[in-house]
């Protein structure tokens, strides 16, 4: 099982604060399997085609996919994932 967090306008999309996935070997099966859970809206957000969104800041345990493979990071049981918007500001 693999821990999901989520904040922010994602928060608002899931309507959940969190969600446990079983079976998910990297992170685009994860956000696969969300897409699934929690449909269209989320599905727009998170995925462009079949890549993760840049609209996303994912992060693995602490560490931000940009640095451990984007989508292809492996995940491993008892994960923790927290997926995040983008935001931008001055």
């Amino acid at each position: 099982m693999v821990r999901v967090l989520f904040f922010a306008t994602i928060r608002n999309l899931t309507r959940e604060n969190q969600a446990a996935v079983p079976n998910a070997a990297t992170v685009r099966e994860l956000i696969e399997a969300l897409c699934e859970r929690y449909g269209k809206a989320f599905r727009d957000e998170a995925l462009d085609g079949d890549e993760v969104s840049g609209r996303l800041i994912v992060m693995v345990n602490g560490r931000s996919i940009a640095h451990t493979g984007g989508g292809n990071t492996p995940l491993s049981e008892g994960d923790t994932v927290a997926i995040f918007p983008l935001v931008g500001g001055g």
